[in-house]
């Protein structure tokens, strides 16, 4: 039997799940949407397609939602806080949902729904977290000078919020531009550069912010090296054993080593010697 003819009757069957297991992953988000289109009521389809809990949420799918969803679907979905939506668990899932799907607000004009935002920056489900940065990469999608504008402010605010808009700003996607990048590379610099005054570290807040830096540096670095190098440069050689493990972190990554190998074995060296 053919793959597709085995898509089929999965799903003339109603399964959903087999289906789409099935199918490449271009088509995947295209069968989400008929999928949603075709359905009243979404939340028993988005629980059961959620992936979680797992190592992993349906992403994809998360992203259809927001595409096709309304303000009040989203504003249902974020009701659903860690108390009855805890993390890794199907509920979780639809608060994502209706985090992303905010982005899709603030995209269409609906600014004051930042400041809500916002908030969720410092959700202790770290599923939500990402969602927030999701939803900021789609104002980028469409007004790059309007989400540094916005990032400017969250990286003055707390670990959570620095966390956030460091993670916004690290999508290739969205450095195209010299200005940006260098404007992304100058917040990145700030937000290290704060941790300095941050005395207490061990908490999940600063975890978070520094696993977030430990790859939001190779991501811009990469789409702007002759500022970028140097700025990390700099952060290398730091006395700060916490900002020399973002920086060690960010070597590793394929995409620093692919843009320029001798560089990150020259400072790969260096490391190992001066300890």
């Amino acid at each position: 039997m053919s793959g597709e003819l085995k898509i089929l009757r999965s799903r003339l069957a109603g399964n959903f799940t087999s289906a789409l297991e099935e199918m490449p992953d271009l088509l995947k988000a295209d069968q989400y949407r008929r999928n949603l289109r075709s359905l009243e009521n979404w939340e028993p389809y988005l629980l059961e397609e959620s992936a979680l809990p797992g190592p992993r949420a349906n992403l994809e799918l998360a992203q259809v939602v927001a595409d096709e969803g309304n303000e009040p679907l989203f504003l249902d979905f974020i009701s659903y806080t860690p108390d009855i939506a805890p993390s890794n668990s199907p509920a979780e899932f639809l608060a994502m949902c209706g985090i992303i799907g905010l982005g899709k607000l603030i995209v269409e004009g609906d600014l004051h729904h930042l400041k809500m935002l916002q908030s969720f920056a410092s959700d202790p489900r770290w599923r939500i977290r990402e969602g927030v940065a999701m939803a900021l990469q789609r104002l980028g999608e469409k007004d790059m000078d309007r989400l540094i504008a916005e990032m400017e402010i969250w990286s003055q605010g707390n670990l959570l919020e620095m966390r956030a808009s460091a993670a916004a700003l690290a999508e290739p996607s969205l450095l195209k531009e010299e200005k940006h990048v260098a404007k992304a590379l100058q917040i990145l610099d700030r937000i290290t550069d704060s941790l300095h005054q941050v005395e207490r570290r061990n908490n999940p807040e600063f975890k978070a912010l520094q696993k977030g830096l430990a790859y939001c540096w190779s991501v811009a670095v990469v789409a702007l090296p002759h500022e970028g190098k140097p700025m990390m440069e700099k952060w290398l050689l730091s006395g700060d054993p916490d900002i020399r493990w973002i920086m060690k972190e960010n070597l590793k990554k394929n995409r620093l080593k692919r843009l320029d190998p001798e560089w990150v074995k020259k400072w790969n060296s260096r490391l190992l010697n001066t300890g």
